[in-house]
């Protein structure tokens, strides 16, 4: 058995100290008498003999009490899992370029998010051991999962993950056109940030986008700075090229047709941001290419790490605290009773 809040036995501290006040030896006061067997025997009475017992069903009552804080539990299993680990933090772009069909087969209409979310799933349930987290950016970043090895939450957060999507005002004039951006520099400092304060050693970023940094606060440069005083590596992934690719639109008759648009693909600073950090740069034009690059990451510098599990435990603060109430509840009826008073 141990105990799940074990700094509440402090108090027991204090309750030794009130039993040393109750029970510690009174200096009397005493009168010089000689004839002492003249006076009249005393008897004890039933009330004389109770009256000890409420402050000890106090104190007892307040130990188990102070015991059922402590929360008493007994382990049933416990295992110490040894596992190689990362630090991964993955960072996917989502801005309108993401809507593209160019990764799309004929019997499957898949958009590139579509196709990446698919293969990072695949990616995060062959990394059981890794801490990993999820961050999106369009026009900002957004933190969608912390550092975690929760996967079956990161994977609901990465279901959630879609490409930010046109929005109009009544005259016809886009209203969202920020989130339409793509903001390199914001989500990679945000991903440095998130990787900062792990004692994991080996910590990277993976970095996917298939357009060019043209907003944001923090510029590119800058974030690569951060994350190269860090030690953290970045391996980014370049999805599609420049030029023209297919996307999923509406007719003026409000039909789905395929229309075509150009995308823009900055391999330089994709290049950079790798090369500079030690990390290093891929691209990819079809969803066989990611899995492979996602296989090769998978090879990297692993870290070794220790955790434990408690895989099932028992509470038993009850069984303490259900007795602990009664003998307080009976010490103040005692009281009540014989000195008339509640304490």
């Amino acid at each position: 058995m141990n105990f799940g809040n074990p700094y509440y036995l402090l108090l027991l501290i204090p309750q030794l100290a009130a039993i040393w006040f109750i029970y510690r030896r009174r200096a009397t006061q005493a009168l010089i008498f000689a004839p002492f067997h003249r006076l009249p025997t005393s008897r004890a009475t039933w009330r004389t003999r109770l009256r000890p017992l409420a402050p000890v069903l106090y104190l007892l009552g307040l130990a188990l009490a102070i015991l059922a804080l402590a929360r008493p539990q007994t382990v049933f299993s416990r295992t110490v899992r040894r596992s190689d680990a990362i630090a991964i933090q993955m960072v996917v772009d989502c801005s309108g370029s993401m809507q593209a069909l160019d990764f799309a087969t004929p019997d499957n209409q898949r958009t590139r998010l579509d196709v990446v979310k698919e293969t990072f799933a695949k990616f995060i349930a062959t990394r059981p051991g890794d801490l990993i987290g999820l961050i999106t950016f369009g026009g900002f970043a957004s933190s969608r999962a912390p550092l975690t090895l929760d996967h079956e939450a990161l994977l609901h957060s990465l279901r959630g993950v879609e490409t930010a999507r046109e929005q109009f005002s009544a005259d016809g004039q886009l209203i969202n056109q920020e989130e339409m951006l793509t903001a390199i520099g914001d989500a990679l400092a945000t991903a440095c940030a998130r990787l900062e304060s792990t004692a994991v050693k080996s910590r990277i970023v993976v970095l996917l986008s298939d357009g060019e940094s043209n907003t944001g606060i923090i510029k590119p440069d800058d974030a690569v700075k951060a994350a190269k005083a860090l030690g953290v590596k970045v391996y980014t992934i370049g999805v599609g090229s420049t030029g023209i690719a297919p996307f999923l639109a509406r007719d003026a008759f409000g039909r789905r047709v395929i229309a075509q648009a150009e995308v823009r693909l900055d391999e330089e600073l994709l290049r950079s941001i790798a090369g500079t950090t030690g990390g290093e740069y891929f691209n990819v034009t079809d969803p066989k290419g990611l899995s492979n690059v996602m296989a090769r990451i998978s090879k990297l510098e692993k870290t070794t790490i220790n955790t434990d599990q408690y895989n099932r435990y028992e509470e038993h603060f009850l069984n303490f605290l259900i007795p602990g109430l009664i003998l307080i509840g009976l010490g103040a009826m005692v009281n009540a009773w014989l000195g008339k008073t509640i304490i």
